[in-house]
């Protein structure tokens, strides 16, 4: 029987990006079902006092999470291709970190492209005309482990946490085991946490 993975995603957050392909290397190697659902850094911090550069990202950040939910809305078997192809391109291609509302507009237009998606979609990037939406998705992630905490949001089975944070992605078999690792971990209902001092940011982009 397939294990059941809902993963929860902010496009412009590198370290879900790096958990996100492990787990995309897992499909090659285990039996499982995953589910993509966007949630928002924008959404996280909204109304938060934080360092001004910091919030001018999480302008641009509405962008590729408003669309992320139009594109969980209105195709929801494309939410993978759409977070795959922006995700290669503010990651992969290092077109990430950008500033101010609309920032990401561009990227948008070629990321719905790639996907094979309407170019209609990008229409929702700079309105609140999904937030509503949006916000739910990210609730829902949100409330399956508590409001201390960031993207990416993974549940495994029954039980879900913040992360695993990676800033490497495992291939092959490696990504196999480290997967029914971390499924182990969640069958236990008394397992919270592991945490170290992160040495090093998510290498994930392209040669």
């Amino acid at each position: 029987m397939a294990e059941t993975v809902k993963f929860w995603f902010d496009c412009t957050c590198p370290f879900a990006w790096a958990t996100s392909r492990w787990i995309k290397e897992v499909e090659k190697v285990r039996d499982i079902e995953v589910t993509f659902e966007p949630m928002s850094l924008s959404v996280l911090n909204d109304g938060r006092d934080l360092d001004p550069g910091y919030m001018e990202m999480m302008k641009a950040n509405w962008g590729p999470a408003r669309v992320a939910a139009k594109v969980a809305i209105e195709a929801p078997e494309k939410v993978d291709a759409y977070y795959t192809a922006m995700g290669t391109l503010i990651h992969g291609k290092g077109q990430g970190g950008k500033k101010g509302y609309g920032a990401y507009d561009e990227l948008i237009a070629q990321a719905l492209s790639d996907a094979g998606l309407p170019t209609e979609f990008a229409s929702v990037a700079n309105t609140e005309e999904v937030d509503e939406q949006l916000r739910a998705f990210h609730n829902a992630g949100i409330s399956e482990v508590g409001d201390e905490v960031g993207t990416p949001v993974v549940k495994l089975g029954d039980t879900a946490f913040f992360g695993p944070v990676i800033t490497r992605i495992p291939e092959g078999e490696e990504a196999g085991e480290i997967f029914d690792a971390a499924v182990r971990l969640a069958q236990y209902p008394y397992f919270f946490e592991i945490k170290r001092t992160r040495t090093e940011s998510p290498q994930v982009i392209e040669d």
